[in-house]
């Protein structure tokens, strides 16, 4: 059997935290940053975590599980 790889897109865009949950980064802040509050733009600028019910799904895809 040939070796399992992983998706590379999910590579690129999710890190593995200490305690095991899964961080993203937000979209929606590469361009067209006009029209967007202050506000907005700061909270997008901050990673969050993976929903509970996606984790399955991303972990499967970086070959966690």
């Amino acid at each position: 059997m040939p070796k399992m790889k992983t998706k590379s897109s999910a590579k690129k865009r999710f890190k593995l935290t200490a305690s095991g949950r899964i961080k993203r980064k937000h979209a929606f802040k590469s361009h067209i940053l006009t029209k967007k509050s202050k506000k907005r733009k700061l909270k997008l600028t901050h990673s969050g975590l993976v929903h509970k019910s996606d984790e399955d799904s991303i972990k499967n895809q970086l070959r966690l599980k």
